[in-house]
């Protein structure tokens, strides 16, 4: 049988100073993932002409073309996406997204002129694919994001095509390039580089043993969704079932999933919404 908390509250949470702290620790969070992704690129990546996808790897694949910075064309690929957007990003999103992208950026400006730390290409691209993963992977977490190619791509409409196609067709076009021009070898470590970065970005995301299963009952379901949305990046889905059959009193359940360290702020910013909502926490 599951461990369940259950809170119901009739007061509404003061947010201040508790729900500040949590901020801090999400920058701090974004940064260093940051970090950690710029390790990976100049100090395993980088030095072998090994890419990977999204605006990381158009950037790093211009960088090793022109030979000119790494951290130049970061700022500069997603940047200018993520000011064109704005209007379509939450908040909290955009600004722990630009710090994180300045961290990037000037991380790798930082590593650059600093070898290789391992000699062997193919453990370069496994080593360096999972720091870089994990470094997307922390941002992520932490409601912010270093690469906003994924996110852009959703804010444009395909027709038929949906933008997980999208982008996987431009990552391809990434990994061809960087095959014409530095050699089948050269392209076959960045695959590798790019299926490590891609299963790394997984483990802070899903948070294992760290993650909680929430559900919310509450009359205001709509308003909930949309600060979840814009302080934890959260996005909660709404249903009707069993337990919350759509009666006169308008009554509904969200389910999402936070990690541990975010609880005493999400509970602030939903007893913000709705005094008399219930928040329940199951683990996974």
């Amino acid at each position: 049988m599951k461990h369940q908390l259950r809170i119901h509250s009739s007061r509404k949470t003061r947010g201040g100073f508790k729900t500040l702290i949590p901020t801090f620790g999400h920058a701090a969070g974004v940064i260093a993932g940051a970090s950690l992704a710029s390790v990976g690129l100049e100090l395993f990546l980088m030095p072998h002409s090994i890419v990977v996808g999204g605006m990381t790897g158009l950037s790093a694949l211009l960088a090793l073309t022109t030979e000119m910075r790494l951290g130049l064309f970061l700022f500069l690929l997603n940047l200018p996406l993520l000011f064109l957007y704005r209007k379509n990003i939450h908040g909290s999103y955009g600004i722990f997204t630009v710090i994180g992208v300045l961290v990037f950026s000037l991380g790798t400006l930082v590593l650059h002129p600093y070898p290789s730390l391992i000699d062997e290409p193919l453990l370069a691209a496994l080593i360096g694919g999972l720091s870089l993963g994990l470094g997307l992977g922390l941002a992520l977490r932490f409601g912010g994001a270093l690469d906003v190619a994924e996110k852009a791509v959703k804010q444009l409409q395909y027709g038929r095509l949906s933008p997980e196609r999208i982008l996987l067709m431009l990552n391809c076009l990434i990994l061809i390039g960087a095959g014409f021009h530095f050699g089948f070898l050269q392209a076959l470590y960045s695959v590798i580089a790019y299926l490590s970065a891609f299963e790394a970005v997984k483990l802070p995301v899903q948070g294992g043993i760290f993650t909680l299963t929430v559900r919310i009952k509450s009359r205001h379901c709509a308003a909930i969704q949309g600060e979840l949305l814009r302080y934890l990046n959260r996005s909660a889905v709404y249903r009707l079932g069993p337990e919350a059959p759509g009666d006169e009193e308008g009554m509904g359940i969200l389910e999402f999933q936070c990690h541990r360290l975010e609880r005493s702020r999400l509970i602030s910013i939903v007893h913000q919404c709705d005094r008399e909502s219930e928040i329940t926490f199951l683990p996974r």
